[in-house]
C-alpha cells in the first residue's frame, strides 16, 4: 500500500511538470506570433510586475496603455517603445476598438473600477484579462461575464497562482486525494502594518479591504486544494487599531463548510504575518508556505516531498498561457466564472461577521 500510495505521489509530480511543458510546444494557429497587450491602469502592480514581466513572454507583448494621468505618457513610452497611437485615456478607451494591435486589455485599476473598465474592453471587440479581485460584487462579476460572452471574446482573471507550479501539484493531490480523504484546508495571508498610508486599497468603495486583495487568495486556496465548492460561512471581523484601520477590518478570520464534511478555515491580517496553503488528510499532510509571494512559493509534505519548483516570473507564465487560449482558441485557466465564485464567498464572509450569522451560499 505504502509503495503505492508513493507511486501515486511521485506520478503526481511528474504529471505537474508535463502539463506546463506542452503549453509551450504547440504551433500557433492565430494569425499574429504575439498578441499586442493594453494595460488599463499604470498603478505599482502594472509598473513593477506586469510591464517588466511582459518583456519576458513569448507569446505577448506591451503595445498599449490606458491612464488617466498625462505625465506618466513619456515615461512609459522611452521605456516600453510605446507609439503615440497606442496611448489612450479613460475617455478614449472605446477608440481601441479600431486598433489592431491591440488584441488583449489588461484590467489592473481598483477592483470598485473593474467592472466598468472590463465591459469596455469587451465592447471594444478584445480578449479581457481582469486583475483580481475580479470586482466588488457577484452582480458586476455577472454583468462582466455577460459582456464578454455577448462580444464573443475571452474572459481570464488574473490568479497568477494558479499557474505556478507548486501550486499546481497541490490542486493535483486534492483532485487524486493522494494522502486520502481531505479533513481540513487552512489558508492564511498576513503581514503587520505599523504607520497606515491610506490608499484605495484601504477604502470600501474602492478596494473594500484585505479581505478583497489578499483574501480572494486564501479563498480561492481552499477552493482549488479541496476542489470543492463551500455551502456556508462564519466569519469575524476584528479591529484592534481603529485609528489606522478607518474602514476596513484589520482582521478578518472565517469558516468554509462543505458537504463532503471538509472544513476551511481562512484568515486575513495586517496584525501579523502569515503565508501558509494547508491541507490536514486522512493519511498525511501536504502545505505551502509561503504560498502567496511573487517568488519563492514552496512547500512539503508529511511524507517528506519537497515541493520547490522555481519559475522565472510568475505574471509571464500566467500572461502566455491566457495568451495561449486565444492563440489556439482553447479553454482558459480561471475563467470568470472561477473569480465570481470568489467575490460570492467574500460577500458571505461580510455579510456573516456583519451578522453574526451563518450564511448560506447558493
Amino acid at each position: 500500500m505504502q509503495k503505492r500510495r508513493t507511486f501515486i505521489k511521485n506520478t503526481g509530480l511528474l504529471l505537474g511538470v508535463a502539463a506546463i511543458l506542452p503549453l509551450y510546444s504547440f504551433k500557433p494557429n492565430y494569425k499574429k506570433k504575439k498578441l499586442g497587450v493594453c494595460l488599463v491602469g499604470l498603478g505599482q502592480y502594472s509598473r513593477e510586475q506586469l510591464a517588466p514581466a511582459l518583456q519576458l513572454t513569448n507569446h505577448c507583448e506591451l503595445k498599449g496603455i490606458v491612464t488617466g494621468t498625462p505625465s506618466k505618457i513619456p515615461i512609459w513610452q522611452q521605456k516600453y517603445g510605446i507609439l503615440d497611437k497606442n496611448v489612450y485615456s479613460y475617455e478614449t478607451m472605446d477608440a481601441i476598438a479600431n486598433n489592431p494591435e491591440i488584441d488583449v486589455i489588461y484590467i489592473v485599476l481598483p477592483t470598485g473600477l473593474h467592472a466598468k473598465y472590463a465591459i469596455k474592453a469587451a465592447n471594444a471587440g478584445k480578449h479581457v484579462w481582469c486583475e483580481k479581485p475580479m470586482a466588488k460584487t457577484e452582480e458586476e462579476c455577472k454583468a462582466i461575464i455577460a459582456a464578454c460572452n455577448k462580444n464573443k471574446v475571452k474572459l481570464s482573471i488574473g490568479y497568477r497562482l494558479q499557474h505556478e507550479p507548486n501550486t499546481q501539484q497541490l490542486i493535483k493531490w486534492g483532485k487524486t486525494r493522494s494522502y486520502g480523504a481531505i479533513k481540513t484546508v487552512k489558508s492564511e495571508v498576513g503581514f503587520f502594518v505599523g504607520k497606515h498610508k491610506k490608499t484605495w486599497r484601504s477604502t470600501q468603495e474602492l478596494g473594500g479591504g484585505l479581505i478583497y486583495d489578499v483574501g480572494v487568495y486564501t479563498v480561492n486556496g481552499i477552493r482549488y486544494t479541496t476542489g470543492e465548492e463551500p455551502i456556508a460561512v462564519t466569519a469575524h471581523h476584528k479591529n484592534t487599531r481603529p485609528e489606522i484601520f478607518t474602514e476596513i477590518p484589520e482582521t478578518t478570520t472565517f469558516t468554509l463548510d462543505f458537504a463532503s464534511g471538509i472544513k476551511g478555515y481562512g484568515k486575513t491580517t495586517a496584525a501579523e504575518r502569515t503565508n501558509i496553503l494547508r491541507a490536514d488528510c486522512e493519511n498525511g499532510w501536504y502545505e505551502l508556505s509561503p504560498f502567496h509571494e511573487y517568488s519563492g512559493i514552496k512547500g512539503k509534505t508529511s511524507d517528506g516531498i519537497l515541493l520547490n519548483t522555481v519559475i522565472e516570473n510568475q505574471q509571464a507564465k500566467q500572461m502566455d498561457e491566457d495568451a495561449l487560449t486565444i492563440i489556439q482558441d482553447s479553454p482558459v485557466l480561471v475563467p470568470g466564472e472561477n473569480g465570481m465564485k470568489d467575490i460570492a464567498i467574500v460577500e458571505a464572509i461580510n455579510k456573516a461577521a456583519s451578522t453574526g450569522e451563518k450564511v448560506f451560499l447558493n
